[in-house]
């Protein structure tokens, strides 16, 4: 395959040899060969311009003419005087804003002039005009822009409420993932617990948290109102709840503790208590069959 290569280029090579010597006789037919010319010079033939120049001047009055030159206009803003390099091509704003002073330099200059030369330069009430496009057209450009401006901003929607939708999905997908987790999480911990691996049981007091914490949206959205006067009552008579089993059985520190101990009321000898004939006996009122007695007596 190399050798073949290496004779097809000897042959290309040849022919081309070949051809340029049947060139050089000048035995090639005509259309077979292109010629290539050399480029044309560039030349700056200021005379010729000018010639052209004069020969497309034509000596007419201002009124067919309307030109006006104006320079550098000053900013009013800044009243500096007028600088070259105080306008920079590369920012928009301010070459439009320098194209427009230069505009409006020009309109105070011309209409003078024109008002000079008598020639009225306000569009009078009757004047008509015809279109170049016509008013159906028109209609139709509005109501495709009007059509168009419409489904941007259906697509604008679209894409918010598809975003809104992906950013709900993200949260919901977060919480469920979170809550999966803190259930893993107790679920080992309540196994550690059963097999005697740990003697802790904070992982009930932080999943009592978490349920306070996620409460505390709709707790706070209510408004914190005290308790009333039943309940305050009940609250200083009750107490606030708590631990009640065993709150009544004595300890080591309270059996020791005699300073509440009063003899008198411990062995009935206070006040009101001096025996049978006390006044509760006094005061006590009979029964009924002692009452049934006392009347068969009598």
């Amino acid at each position: 395959s190399d050798s073949g290569s290496d004779s097809g280029s000897e042959d290309s090579s040849l022919s081309d040899s070949e051809l340029q010597e049947a060139f050089s006789r000048g035995a090639l037919k005509p259309g077979l060969n292109v010629v290539l010319e050399e480029r044309p010079k560039r030349r700056n033939d200021a005379d010729g311009l000018k010639q052209c120049l004069s020969e497309l001047k034509q000596q007419l009055a201002w009124v067919e003419r309307l030109d006006v030159t104006s320079g550098q206009v000053v900013d009013p803003a800044s009243q500096s005087a007028p600088n070259k390099d105080a306008v920079d091509p590369e920012n928009d704003f301010q070459r439009e804003m320098s194209f427009y002073r230069q505009a409006q330099a020009a309109v105070l200059e011309a209409l003078p002039r024109l008002r000079k030369l008598q020639i009225p330069t306000r569009r009078p009430d009757d004047y008509f005009a015809e279109m170049a496009k016509s008013d159906q057209q028109m209609q139709k450009i509005r109501q495709k822009l009007k059509s168009k401006q419409e489904a941007m901003e259906r697509s604008e929607r679209a894409k918010q409420l598809r975003a809104m939708r992906k950013y709900g999905k993200k949260v919901q997908t977060e919480i469920l993932q979170r809550r999966q987790k803190e259930k893993k999480n107790i679920l080992n911990a309540v196994k550690k617990y059963q097999k005697g691996l740990s003697d802790k049981l904070d992982f009930l007091d932080e999943e009592q948290t978490s349920s306070q914490g996620n409460k505390k949206g709709s707790a706070s959205q209510r408004i914190k109102k005290g308790p009333n006067a039943k309940r305050r009552y009940k609250n200083q008579k009750f107490g606030f709840g708590g631990k009640k089993k065993g709150s009544k059985w004595n300890t080591k520190e309270s059996f020791n503790d005699v300073s509440s101990f009063r003899s008198k009321v411990a062995h009935n000898k206070g006040p009101g208590k001096s025996g049978k004939g006390g006044k509760k006996a006094l005061n006590k009122r009979p029964g009924k069959r002692a009452r049934q007695k006392m009347k068969s007596r009598a």
